[in-house]
């Protein structure tokens, strides 16, 4: 019997990188909302009271960076002097250039050519009804959780900042129980320690987890007993440190590129949402009950320069016969799966916590699986649908 544990993680939207991922995705959502086909690579640093947004934008539009901080930081719940920083009291300088001309000549070619070379992964599985894995599913869960129940004033002493991380325990590959959970929140200082821990457990762990846990499930909130000083105060925040986060949560392979703040003419971030929509699609067809696409780019060339299907061995039929299927059947052109996938769109701020992937946004066109029958049609599968042979049952 072959058993281990794997473990994924989350943070809030208030945690440090996260909200560096939500200023550039904002800065990007602003000028997509007056010019779709502007080239925006933004990137963004906090600090205590003081925030910097960096990059190359080529727009035609007028935007205000200073008011996307202000309102971002709003949003997310910085209203409060003692966190270290908020719209009203932090610093904020831009560094912004245009596009490398050298950069633009190969994407504004007549067939757009990628916006870089690099490697990217899309990756489903059959553990959830999204078809992510277990413990990242819950990992956003759980902060999701978490940032709601601050904002809805139930605990009016949570912070924004915060983490979670959970371990399940795998039989033959297939999740059996959630061995541990770590939850750390933000929290104001006059709140005791005993308090914190029955209020997280009963307010955010319970009700996202309760079906996964045992008596054997252990818990560790605020490990180290207190949370008081946080956020970019706390730590210096970075747009792009969380791309785990952001994807699997390290199941599946990554190729090390960032998504926000980044227009879809870069494949680091729309040929992985195309990459995902692949998978999903496979798995949801029931050709396999987890699956891995790569797909690879050079900078200025439309067409990817290799596409491979892993399915880990439990495919039903052979991984070529997808592959070439899936070659045939999903566009991988830079400009043809921006305008599949409708990437022009000023929808990439709610992209930018809580993960990219298994998600039910109608905006994220990526985690459709309308390609299904016709995956099926080409293979000439009959199998059913998704719902007739998922098998998410755990043995607890």
């Amino acid at each position: 019997m072959k058993q281990y544990i794997f473990t994924s993680e989350s943070v809030t939207e208030g945690h440090p990188d996260k909200v560096c991922d939500q200023i550039s995705d904002a800065v990007l959502d602003d000028i997509f909302s007056k010019d779709p086909n502007a080239r925006v690579a933004c990137e963004t640093m906090a600090t205590k009271n003081t925030i910097l947004v960096a990059g190359e934008i080529t727009t035609s539009c007028q935007y205000d960076i200073p008011s996307i901080v202000k309102n971002t930081l709003n949003k997310i719940g910085y209203t409060n002097p003692e966190y270290g920083l908020t719209s009203e009291n932090c610093n904020i300088i831009t560094s912004i250039n245009k596009q490398s001309a050298d950069i633009a000549q190969g994407v504004d070619s007549k067939e757009q050519g990628a916006g870089d070379q690099g490697l990217m992964f899309g990756y489903a599985c059959d553990e959830t009804d999204e078809l992510m894995p277990l413990p990242i599913s819950l990992a956003h869960k759980l902060t999701q959780q978490l940032a709601k129940i601050r904002k809805n004033n139930t605990l009016p002493w949570l912070r924004p900042d915060g983490k979670s991380q959970v371990s399940v325990k795998y039989v033959n590959d297939k999740p059996a129980e959630v061995t541990s959970i770590v939850l750390s929140t933000q929290h104001d200082p006059n709140i005791s320690y005993s308090e914190i821990v029955e209020n997280v457990k009963k307010h955010i762990i319970y009700p996202i987890c309760g079906e996964y846990l045992t008596k054997n499930t252990k818990y560790y909130i605020n490990p180290t007993g207190k949370f008081v000083i946080g956020g970019p105060e706390g730590d210096v925040g970075l747009t792009g440190r969380k791309i785990i986060v952001d994807t699997y949560g390290g199941i599946g392979r990554h190729g090390g590129g960032c998504f926000s703040g980044k227009d879809p003419s870069k494949v680091d971030r729309s040929a992985c949402y195309m990459a995902r929509h692949i998978a999903k699609n496979i798995v949801a067809a029931g050709l396999a009950k987890k699956c891995e696409i790569q797909v690879a780019y050079a900078i200025g060339i439309a067409q990817p320069i290799s596409v491979y299907v892993n399915t880990f061995g439990t495919s039903i039929i052979d991984e070529r016969k997808i592959e070439e299927v899936v070659q045939k059947i999903f566009p991988l052109k830079p400009s043809e799966l921006i305008n599949y996938l409708d990437l022009k769109k000023p929808i990439y701020l709610q992209t930018a916590a809580y993960g990219h992937f298994g998600r039910t946004e109608k905006s994220f066109s990526w985690e459709k699986t309308n390609k299904v029958d016709e995956l099926k049609n080409e293979l000439s599968i009959n199998i059913g649908n998704f719902e007739n042979y998922k098998t998410t049952n755990l043995d607890v």
